[in-house]
């Protein structure tokens, strides 16, 4: 099975003032091609720093990440911009979709961000994409008109539109009620062994983590045992 990413001994401390705060400590994890992982923890326990780092949002204090044979420590932002373009998506809780565009441009938009992809080929992807994920005929509406069902389908689209291999999901499910929640991450799912797309969410939900692959507990910025 080949590595997408690779985190090694990932430490990250913030200085405010005299006040020194570890977060994360000696965190090592490994994501392979296809897999679907789910790192479960509380609120404070880290766990969307550290989805930070592997997403090459921001850089460990110590340690290393890297993501398809490159270390993203050594990058500069732009650079570590466009390896998060060419191999990652990313689901928030709060979708992040831009107000005054259209389902079709915010799906786009990934796509339009790499100069080699016409415009007409970017928007044609989006409509595709929505439609698989049931939004055929929301194609022109914005994030204000629709529900918050359907803005996390929106996101997932957009997040899967660059046929990433790998899609980073920070509480992919944290804003909906139950039955939104499963036909979210059922749809999640579907695409990603459709897509051969590897996942990696942060949840407190351990209902949802239950449906991945692979467990892992974060607590106070280390792994801990994962038991029920």
């Amino acid at each position: 099975m080949s590595e997408i990413l690779v985190a090694k001994n990932i430490n990250k401390i913030y200085d405010e003032g005299n006040i020194r705060t570890q977060v994360l400590t000696g965190l090592n994890l490994t994501v392979n091609a296809g897999e679907r992982i789910a790192i479960v923890g509380t609120s404070g326990s880290g766990k969307s720093t550290l989805l930070h780092l592997l997403g090459g949002l921001d850089v460990p204090t110590s340690g290393e990440v890297w993501l398809h044979g490159k270390c993203l420590n050594n990058l500069n932002e732009t650079q570590r911009g466009e390896m998060r373009n060419r191999h990652l998506g990313f689901i928030y809780q709060f979708h992040h979709l831009l107000p005054e565009f259209t389902a079709i441009e915010n799906v786009a938009m990934p796509l339009l961000l790499r100069k080699e992809v016409p415009i007409k080929e970017a928007r044609q992807q989006a409509v595709d994409l929505l439609e698989r994920v049931g939004l055929g005929h929301r194609l022109e509406h914005r994030p204000g008109e629709l529900s918050g069902g359907e803005r996390q389908r929106v996101a997932i689209a957009r997040a899967l539109v660059t046929k990433p291999s790998l899609v980073l999901a920070d509480e992919p499910t944290g804003n909906l009620d139950y039955d939104n929640a499963q036909s979210i991450f059922g749809l999640l799912a579907e695409l990603q062994d459709t897509m051969k797309t590897a996942l990696l969410m942060v949840t407190h939900d351990r209902n949802l983590a239950a449906m991945a692959d692979r467990q892992m507990l974060l607590k106070n910025g280390k792994w801990e045992n994962f038991d029920d």
